[in-house]
């Protein structure tokens, strides 16, 4: 029998020519989660309460309770979560084909490092393609900032300062750009949110998520793992729930990496 792409695929996986990358931070209730001030509404973190756990409740079976917001821990951004995109797609009606896609990676650890509040421009994405080519269509772009090494510190992880949150991401002017000039599918960080923080001072407030998603361009984010990830040549996997009405879900991203 020939080979097909899917067996193909199978054989890398099987020789380790392909190996699995988990982009996933594992979720506990000590994950960080986004903090809004008053007058605003926020998540709650992830906590549980035990159903049975092998005694009189279920003596065979171990089940809990679960709360949590659906932007909790690495998680996905359906379109209606914003205003502009109130219109669009709730979770449950993103196609499944576009949850899986090529991954580019923009790597920003260096700039990060000297600013912990730094802005992707326009002028940063224009260098990374003269380098690494046009983004393609249908490509889920990837901001790599080192932001994971802060994720079991929510202190850090969130990084408040006297003037609000101080977290890396696009400009107004990038994400604009990402929702009008390239066809992407989707846009991942490593922060809290797709949006920098100091996002909410920007015109219009929080950029990324005022473009992107009223384009119809998905977010998804704390994202781990990023640095096994070549620039080009990865397939990224997102698996969020099939949530009816859901503005976005805890989910699972993994990718297909070349050895």
């Amino acid at each position: 029998m020939s080979a097909t792409p899917v067996t193909a695929l199978l054989d890398a996986l099987a020789s380790a020519a392909v190996k699995v990358v988990d982009l996933t931070q594992p979720l506990s209730e000590r994950t960080p989660v986004l903090q809004l001030p008053p007058p605003f509404e926020n998540t709650p973190p992830l906590s549980r309460r035990t159903l049975s756990r092998y005694d009189d409740r279920g003596p065979m079976w171990a089940w809990s309770v679960l709360e949590l917001g659906e932007h909790t821990g690495t998680h996905f951004d359906a379109p209606i979560h914003w205003v502009t995109g109130r219109d669009g797609e709730d979770v449950a009606s993103v196609p499944p084909a576009k949850l899986v896609g090529p991954a580019v990676v923009i790597d920003k650890v260096a700039e990060v490092e000297r600013n912990p509040g730094y802005l992707l421009t326009v002028d940063d994405l224009h260098a990374h393609e003269r380098e690494h080519g046009r983004i393609p269509d249908g490509a889920w772009l990837l901001l790599r900032t080192g932001w994971e090494s802060r994720a079991t510190d929510a202190e850090a992880f969130l990084n408040a300062g006297p003037d609000g949150p101080v977290t890396p991401g696009p400009d107004g002017a990038a994400a604009l750009w990402l929702a009008n000039e390239r066809a992407i599918t989707g846009f991942g960080v490593e922060t809290v949110g797709t949006d920098a923080g100091a996002a909410g001072g920007f015109d219009p407030p929080f950029p990324a998520h005022t473009h992107l998603l009223g384009a119809g361009v998905y977010g998804l984010t704390q994202l781990a793992n990023l640095g096994e990830l070549p620039v080009t040549g990865a397939l990224i996997v997102v698996a969020p729930l099939k949530l009816v009405d859901g503005t976005g879900s805890p989910t699972r991203a993994l990718a297909l990496v070349p050895a």
